[in-house]
């Protein structure tokens, strides 16, 4: 797997921003994944350095309300705290990106989530099903 498609991916979202496709297409819903593609380790330079780039839109009402980010296979802790303080918790989705990871390996992601203090029970039905039902308009069904 090619390490720079994580950037690349990230730095074409920038790319769409700049091509001012959410201002003409202001409900406009992306999913980025691998905990956002290298974008919340860099969002606060981006945002620092945004006012010259002339948008009708701030790349931060962009990133709060146009953009969702997933873990897709990233089962770390580390990457999912440093996403959670970039990011609103609603737009946050757990994915396990099969076939490059496995299910076991997310429901350990899951289990290690838990554990941890960065979710409460809520926050982690939110985060596993609840968020993408409501955004992708399904019913997880368990099973």
């Amino acid at each position: 797997m090619a390490g720079g498609r994580h950037t690349e991916t990230g730095l074409n979202i920038l790319r769409l921003y700049c091509s001012v496709i959410f201002d003409k297409f202001k409900i406009l819903k992306i999913i980025i994944s691998h905990m956002g593609e290298m974008l919340p380790f860099q969002i606060d330079r981006i945002f620092s350095m945004s006012g010259r780039w002339g948008r009708e839109r701030d790349p931060r009402e962009v990133w709060r309300t146009n953009i969702w980010v997933t873990t897709s296979g990233m089962f770390s802790l580390a990457p999912l705290f440093c996403l959670l303080q970039m990011r609103l918790m609603d737009h946050v989705l757990y994915s396990v990106d099969y076939p490059f990871s496995t299910n076991e390996r997310g429901k350990e992601f899951i289990e290690q989530i838990r554990q941890s203090s960065l979710m409460d029970e809520k926050q982690l039905g939110m985060f596993a099903y609840r968020i993408a039902e409501s955004l992708l308009k399904v019913k997880a069904e368990s099973g």
